[in-house]
């Protein structure tokens, strides 16, 4: 039997399992994961580092016929950064084995090939059955798991999976462009 004055004792424990966060309690679902820098130890946590801005995540290969998007990606990160646009790369082999290298090859090729400058994350899995959490949120609100290389999902400045765009969808397309430039002319909500 516990007595009032073990209680008192013990209520900060009792508080401590029921207390929230208020980091996690502020930051919107689609960012509240934690996700490790390709070919390093850093582990980031996507809100802490996004939270406001406008998000394109991009699941990428070294070895595909939509390879040449990295520098179609690049050019988004370059021209829309300062205002507010990041671009994130997970790399993944789930689509015809055209991503087989190791994380360092993988961060290498990038850098070397296309001047990747923007933010690449941990090799993953994207498709149905053995995504990601990450990648299971982000087709749980769209309704859309990549089918394919260089699928492209869009999130707005307050955290909301706003769309998806094929792998056919180029970086530099109206539609896509036109998305981001209207998302970074809205305020995040405060």
């Amino acid at each position: 039997m516990i007595r009032p004055r073990h209680l008192i004792l013990l209520l900060p424990l009792i508080g401590g399992l029921f207390m929230t966060n208020t980091a996690t309690a502020n930051c919107p679902p689609a960012l509240d994961f934690e996700k490790r820098r390709l070919a390093g130890d850093e582990t980031v946590r996507l809100c802490d580092a996004y939270q406001g801005k406008v998000v394109l995540v991009v699941n990428t290969a070294s070895k595909c016929g939509f390879t040449g998007q990295y520098e179609g990606l690049e050019a988004l990160y370059d021209k829309y950064r300062e205002q507010g646009l990041v671009v994130i790369g997970f790399p993944s082999n789930d689509f015809g084995n055209q991503e087989p290298g190791s994380e360092t090859q993988i961060a290498d090729f990038c850098r070397l090939t296309y001047s990747v400058q923007f933010p690449m994350f941990e090799k993953v899995s994207v498709k149905r059955g053995k995504a990601d959490p990450f990648y299971q949120y982000l087709a749980q609100q769209t309704g859309v798991y990549p089918k394919w290389n260089f699928y492209k999902y869009l999130i707005d400045r307050n955290g909301k999976v706003v769309d998806v765009y094929s792998s056919m969808t180029s970086p530099s397309s109206k539609k896509l462009v036109q998305s981001i430039e209207k998302l970074l002319a809205e305020p995040a909500a405060s």
